[in-house]
């Protein structure tokens, strides 16, 4: 008896999906909610996973197809005519029935078969009497090649003890791959193929350049996978000293990544990030305002309460919370920032969904912080770091990934000074916000002008100029950094 699984809704607007590789094969065994196959839609890339237990018997869908929501994707059967019974079926169907008869008498044919095959050498016959749990070695070397067969199919249908052992791994047989998945159970998920099933090539060639064994890795990816980051923090973690002398004397080589000289097709998810870019940049008439903002009082103020706040929190304070908390009080005063366009229209939005950049190996996701002027630093902080650690682990839904009305990207955090984001319709704007960064700066106070070391971060705002005119993007700008600037977030913090 089997059942069929099929492509389930991932979201209200999402109508199809693209099978991108299935984690388990024919003949393998599945539980229930275990990772089945991944499936990349037009708003983001997730694995689906089982609904019933059992051993998949048919893929209906091949990898690279696109298929309609609730179109049947594989069948699963209960196992009791499934993968065991199929392959011994195909590889040899004559000898079914003599496996059926042996196996009542198989708890007691390894003692007499040992002998029987050892009969060409009188000496071994008394050992073999005495001692039948040591003799599986020399019981191999003597042992016919027609005989091996018959001992590897008897071996999964009666789960014999050590005398089978011997045959079933030297016999070159096919029986064998087909039988491990079912015996391949959560207990082993910790063995390397089990593993393997979760690496991608890329993750696989860093843990090898890396020398990292991953057999000694607990995957912090959905189902146990093994992720890039997981990769890293071990090679880290046992390079740590060497890498610091090595930096004192010279720095570190850049390293050769493994897709240099290589052909990939684009994902699903490359193809629609860059046809909504293409259709943004055609559609919409964009430009970028940027301002430097002192945040020198946010980093004082930062540093003052950062302990407490991880030990309350349990996340790190970083300085995007503050720029989420300034730029979500500035679109409530410049709601055209906020605003989009239907036909002749221009929407203003009740409230502020701020959607945040994240980058991952899939691509760029955007989560979205629903009504962001209503949470204070601390809650700012828990979403960001949520919805950023969901997206990387591919646990986000598709309706977390819709419904933002304006964008903050954080390209600060891999040392740009600033860019020009391009702003994806239906919004109207984007904000990005560079490096915080410390240098001499001129200034002024009741003494007069002065040069001081301050903290400093370049804020771009990208906009589309069919609604926003260069004053509305400079009110909204200068909105932000006087509250950057002014450092009061003590009522704010939310501890």
């Amino acid at each position: 008896m089997s059942e069929s699984v099929n492509l389930p809704a991932l979201g209200e607007s999402v109508t199809e999906g693209t099978v991108t590789r299935w984690l388990k094969q024919v003949g393998e065994r599945v539980e229930v909610d275990e990772p089945l196959l991944e499936v990349s839609t037009d708003k983001v890339d997730t694995e689906i996973p089982s609904p019933v237990a059992g051993v998949i018997e048919e893929i209906l869908v091949a990898e690279d197809e696109t298929v309609e929501v609730g179109t049947a994707l594989v069948k699963i059967g209960d196992g009791s005519g499934g993968s065991d019974a199929a392959p011994a079926a195909e590889e040899a169907p004559t000898e079914e029935a003599p496996t059926e008869e042996a196996a009542p008498a198989a708890e007691e044919a390894p003692a007499e078969e040992a002998p029987a095959q050892e009969a060409p050498a009188e000496p071994a016959a008394p050992a073999a009497e005495e001692a039948p749990a040591a003799e599986p070695a020399p019981a191999d070397e003597a042992a016919p090649a027609e005989q091996a067969p018959v001992a590897e199919e008897e071996a999964p249908a009666a789960e014999e003890t050590p005398a089978e052992k011997a045959p079933a791994e030297e016999a070159p047989v096919e029986e064998e791959p087909a039988a491990a998945p079912d015996s391949e159970t959560d207990d082993d998920s910790e063995s390397d193929d089990s593993q393997a099933g979760y690496l991608t090539p890329l993750v696989r060639k860093l843990a090898n350049e890396r020398g990292v064994d991953v057999t000694t890795l607990t995957g912090t990816g959905v189902g146990g996978r093994i992720r890039k980051q997981d990769v890293l923090e071990a090679s880290e973690k046992a390079t740590t000293a060497p890498a610091a002398a090595a930096a004192s004397s010279s720095r570190a080589p850049l390293e050769v990544s493994p897709l240099r000289g290589t052909t990939v097709p684009m994902s699903r998810l490359r193809k629609v990030i860059a046809e909504r870019a293409v259709i943004s940049m055609q559609s919409s008439a964009q430009l970028t305002s940027v301002v430097e903002v002192d945040v020198t009082a946010v980093a004082n103020y930062r540093n003052s309460v950062k302990d407490d706040f991880l030990a309350k929190t349990g996340t790190k304070l970083s300085f995007l919370p503050f720029f989420a908390l300034a730029a979500a009080e500035a679109l409530t005063a410049n709601p055209i920032i906020n605003a989009t366009i239907e036909d002749n229209s221009i929407v203003y939005p009740a409230q502020e969904n701020i959607s945040i950049a994240v980058d991952t190996e899939r691509g760029l996701l955007t989560p979205v912080i629903r009504d962001a002027s209503s949470l204070d630093i601390a809650g700012l902080a828990g979403e960001i770091a949520d919805l950023a650690q969901r997206t990387r682990d591919n646990k986000l839904t598709p309706d977390e990934l819709s419904g933002g009305t304006f964008t903050l990207t954080n390209t600060g955090s891999r040392g740009a000074l600033f860019d020009t984001p391009i702003v994806f319709l239906p919004q109207s704007a984007i904000l990005g916000t560079g490096i915080v960064t410390k240098k001499p700066v001129v200034v002024s106070d009741a003494n007069g002008d002065s040069i001081g070391i301050r903290s400093m971060v370049y804020l771009a705002l990208s906009y589309d100029h069919r609604i926003i005119d260069g004053a509305d993007a400079a009110r909204f700008l200068v909105d932000v950094k006087n509250r950057l600037e002014s450092g009061d977030f003590a009522d704010k913090l939310g501890i």
